[in-house]
């Protein structure tokens, strides 16, 4: 659908509204309790901020909006595989897009309603021609937004195919801290972990909250805790309680990257709700598997 179509069949007055940034279209929300940005772009979500809040996802000002790339911050959909592809020679005989295609491409808004304060909204992804050149031709995707005072994120997968379905998939959430020096993360205490900055050593959990204070690159496995972030400058906190994920990543980059300013990597930490590595989903025929992030405010 175009601009016009979008605002025809799904925009709501004062509410939801869809235009242009850079060259994607957008989907903007303004509800009593909360607003928000979704691209269609991924089903991106890139901004939510409860009302009287501070922002609660970071997006970097150098992100670019153009089809085909990625954009920084917010939260990625990370389908059907996790950072770097395995397969050397999936696609043009090199490796598949970091974290899949399924964040680089449109996806398809089919479901827009307001039930009290919190706006619904669910978009679908299917096989495309990019898709199919990567070997995934059965498979069906739905994200699904709950926007309020709360941000409620489910990702469903269905395989269509006769034989099962294997992949690695990740809601890769960048929060917005006041400064990721003075934040610390609990929840993961008592959880072992690879640390992707060490050649990916395995390391044992570490018994206390995690403060950062370097690069860090953490993949906690077999974890299926809520965690929450401790912003003591902003005087907040940040829960983020998931649901068949049994893996939690922990990223900062601690420098400036190609499409995020020396200045801004102070101001975001993620948190990721996934299933990668060893808890990657073996999806039998026929089934459908549903992961879900549930991100709550409070103050500290």
């Amino acid at each position: 659908m175009d601009i016009q179509q979008l605002n025809d069949h799904f925009g709501i007055d004062g509410v939801l509204h869809f235009d242009r940034h850079g060259e994607l279209t957008r989907a903007n929300i303004t509800t009593p309790a909360a607003s928000a940005t979704v691209y269609l772009q991924g089903a991106h979500v890139t901004h939510w901020q409860p009302t009287g809040e501070e922002p609660v996802l970071f997006l970097s000002q150098k992100s670019d909006f153009l089809p085909g790339k990625a954009i920084r911050g917010g939260v990625p959909i990370s389908f059907p595989w996790f950072a770097v592809d395995s397969k050397q020679d999936r696609y043009q005989g090199k490796p598949g897009p970091s974290h899949g295609f399924a964040r680089i491409q449109e996806w398809t808004l089919g479901f827009a309603a307001l039930s009290g304060d919190n706006l619904h909204l669910t978009f679908t992804q299917g096989p495309t021609e990019l898709s199919r050149q990567m070997g995934f031709d059965h498979f069906r995707l739905a994200f699904e937004l709950v926007i309020g005072r709360s941000l409620t994120m489910r990702l469903a997968v269905a395989n269509d195919a006769e034989t099962p379905l294997v992949f690695e998939e990740a809601l890769h959430t960048y929060f917005a801290v006041s400064d990721v020096r003075k934040t610390e993360v609990t929840g993961l205490e008592q959880t072992a972990y690879i640390d992707k900055t060490d050649n990916a050593t395995a390391k044992p959990a570490a018994g206390i909250p995690f403060v950062p204070t370097t690069f860090t690159d953490r993949i906690y496995t077999n974890s299926t805790a809520t965690c929450v972030i401790h912003d003591a400058p902003w005087q907040r906190i940040i829960s983020i309680e998931k649901q068949h994920s049994d893996t939690t990543v922990v990223f900062n980059p601690w420098k400036e990257l190609a499409d995020m300013g020396a200045d801004e990597w102070p101001k975001m930490l993620c948190v990721e709700t996934v299933n990668a590595g060893a808890n990657a989903v073996t999806l039998a025929p026929k089934s459908t598997h549903v992961m879900q992030a549930h991100i709550t405010l409070a103050k500290q």
